[in-house]
């Protein structure tokens, strides 16, 4: 019989009582920076065997990449999303005169989507956890 495992998410931390976890609140920032490393290690996990394999031939990637329409799916969709954060990093990043704009934008050029947005999420949260902890 399967035992019903809860899991809670709360302000105050993440809690799964059954199995005896508890890990204490974070800072949303901090959340935004795991998902820094999470968005960075995943699709290198895949691209750097392939480069080792092949080198850096960008024709062969693209060939490869469009082979099927699933493919090119992701593709497109990964390009669309990536022109979209570049042109949102740089609008909010100068309405917000956020320093160190170009992190994000480097970050999304050299590893794609999953590192830009989540850094860029990161770097816009500092200044309200820094007015926060100012106020206690």
């Amino acid at each position: 019989m399967a035992r019903n495992v809860a899991f809670t998410y709360q302000m105050g931390g993440f809690k799964a009582p059954l199995l005896g976890l508890y890990l204490p609140p974070m800072r949303l920032r901090h959340v935004y920076l795991v998902f820094c490393v999470i968005g960075t290690v995943l699709p290198y996990w895949k691209f750097l065997p392939w480069v080792t394999e092949h080198g850096l031939n960008v024709s062969l990637l693209f060939q490869e990449l469009f082979a099927m329409r699933i493919g090119a799916f992701f593709g497109l969709d990964v390009v669309v999303s990536a022109i979209v954060l570049l042109i949102f990093i740089s609008s909010e990043g100068r309405r917000i005169a956020l320093s160190l704009l170009w992190l994000p934008i480097v970050a999304t050029l050299l590893v794609g989507v999953s590192l830009g947005l989540p850094l860029f999420l990161f770097l816009r949260q500092r200044k309200p956890d820094a007015d926060a902890s100012a106020l206690t």
